[in-house]
């Protein structure tokens, strides 16, 4: 024995963020090891099945596979759930960890739910004041109903990394972008299209330094739409810090935290906005964004000089402080 912590990396999943999932996972076992801390790498397989550190298959079922991977989850000292989207991102992840009484990096089982509803996001974020762009939810019952009156966004509800979301700019278009987000999603959100610069934050729960708020970060992207295939190709740029004004950093800041807290956030969150003549407008919130070295949330620390490996580090003794105060207070 080493010693040293162990800490379980999971990545992979049963939705369309997989292969996103499988890189940021990657990217943090890499850098696990300069950190000081013992990495255990667990994937899942899109059937459900797990493959343990060997990437040996675990069982030969999803239910002889899931037992098999508590008795791994056993000997880690703590969990860094990599998984984007339905399945992973949504809680699920969070519940299995809780249950199998593990500590574990992120949002507890309540905020991932939330967060990742991106209807009861906007609830949540309107109830504390925080705006939102107007819309409507959307299922197969009421494709007949919907009236084309002005340009939408069309995003599944619970679907990550801007799978299957798209610019409706014509009426001819809505019904197929409905119909394609429904194939994701059972549930679907149309949105009014708001005009402004998209501009992200992140809020960590830093065992130094209390919750910290990392520097605004700008989306630059030629055709204005952020969707998935803008953000892997490489074409949109980023700028760090954003150009705000004090007073635009100040409302940012407190609009991140207002909708963090609410949600019931832990760890760390991505939260997105648009700023608009009229002020900042939320767009989306991310319990577990993207997490490889050249993903926005690094990146955004890196420029106040936090390096990669040393966020990695303050998020898992984050996670084990907030353990301890669990058990303390339950105890």
């Amino acid at each position: 024995m080493s010693g040293r912590l162990r800490v379980a990396v999971i990545g992979g999943g049963q939705n369309s963020e997989h292969e996103v999932s499988l890189a940021s996972a990657a990217s943090v076992h890499a850098a696990l090891d300069p950190a000081g801390y013992e990495a255990v790498a667990l994937t899942i397989l899109r059937d459900g099945r797990w493959l343990g550190p060997d990437e040996q298959p675990l069982g030969s079922s999803t239910a002889d596979s899931l037992a098999a991977v508590l008795g791994v989850l056993s000997e880690c000292d703590v969990v860094l759930p990599l998984l984007h989207g339905p399945r992973g991102e949504d809680g699920t992840l969070a519940a299995l960890c809780e249950l199998a009484g593990v500590p574990y990096v992120g949002a507890p089982v309540r905020a991932g739910a939330l967060a990742m509803d991106k209807w009861m996001t906007k609830r949540v974020a309107e109830a504390v004041g925080v705006r939102t762009a107007p819309g409507g939810l959307v299922t197969r019952n009421d494709l007949s109903t919907v009236v084309f009156d002005r340009p939408v966004v069309v995003k599944p509800i619970a679907a990550g990394s801007s799978f299957g979301v798209r610019l409706v700019q014509h009426a001819a278009e809505l019904e197929p972008a409905l119909r394609a987000a429904l194939e994701l999603d059972e549930r679907v959100l149309v949105e009014h299209v708001v005009t402004g610069r998209e501009v992200d934050v992140t809020v960590i729960d830093d065992p130094e330094h209390g919750r910290r708020v990392g520097p605004p970060l700008e989306i630059l992207v030629d055709d204005g739409l952020f969707d998935t295939t803008t953000k892997y190709d490489g074409s949109a740029a980023f700028e760090i810090p954003a150009r705000l004004t004090e007073a635009e950093v100040e409302e940012l800041t407190d609009s991140a935290l207002r909708v963090y807290d609410a949600l019931g956030c832990r760890g760390l969150a991505r939260i997105d906005f648009f700023l608009t003549s009229d002020g900042f407008v939320l767009n989306e919130v991310n319990t577990m964004p993207g997490m490889t070295a050249e993903s926005q949330v690094p990146k955004m620390f890196a420029a106040e000089g936090l390096t990669y490996p040393e966020l990695l580090d303050r998020l898992i003794r984050s996670a084990l402080v907030d353990d301890e105060a669990t058990v303390a207070a339950v105890g």
